[in-house]
């Protein structure tokens, strides 16, 4: 098993491997964080919050985030540290702490990740409707590797950029099947609107 220690961020977003995030830093226990990640070259892991908030204390979160690398940072305008960070791997928390400035650190086992796996023709629509999301969008995907022809990319970018209730991502985030994902996603985009 592969395990690892890790600084985590709790926020209200789910990052998956191969998305971009872009952050604005103003804590210092993240300020800390992200300093150390940057001389180190190393990592921290992003968990979608289950209960609290991503400022302050120390929220409630779900077991299951994505490690991830900081791709580009730079001092703002309004003082702020901005960063853009790449997701890389799926993780589980097996244990968590919480350090003396509040950061919460977990031993985390690294789940594998997802053969790519060839789109099937029912998805097309998709495939489609992610080109043309991608293609109004700017920084960060702009610069982001895209790979149209792969279900978990694709199921991937999908979860990340459509209006999904952030339980609905990270469950889809938690499916270890591309194949399911992608089913998942086009139930939830035909089923109808809530009134």
């Amino acid at each position: 098993m592969n395990r690892l220690s890790i600084p985590l961020f709790p926020l209200h977003t789910v990052l998956f491997p191969g998305g971009p995030l872009a952050l604005r830093i103003f804590e210092t226990r993240y300020l800390d964080m992200v300093s150390r990640c940057l001389r180190e070259d190393s990592g921290f892991g992003v968990v979608l919050i289950r209960d609290g908030n991503e400022v302050g204390g120390v929220p409630e979160v779900y077991d299951v985030g994505t490690m991830g690398h900081i791709s580009y940072w730079e001092k703002r305008g309004d003082g702020l540290l901005g960063i853009t960070l790449r997701g890389e791997q799926r993780f589980r928390i097996l244990e968590q702490k919480v350090e003396a400035n509040q950061l919460m650190v977990a031993e985390v086992e690294l789940l594998p990740n997802e053969p790519a796996v060839a789109v099937p023709v029912e998805y097309e629509a998709l495939v489609t409707m992610l080109l043309k999301m991608v293609d109004e969008l700017g920084h960060p995907y702009v610069t982001l590797p895209k790979a149209y022809d792969d279900s978990a990319w694709v199921g991937a970018r999908l979860t990340e950029l459509l209006p999904l209730e952030l339980v609905q991502k990270q469950r889809l985030l938690q499916l270890n099947d591309p194949l399911e994902r992608l089913e998942r996603i086009a139930s939830l985009i035909n089923q109808p609107r809530k009134r």
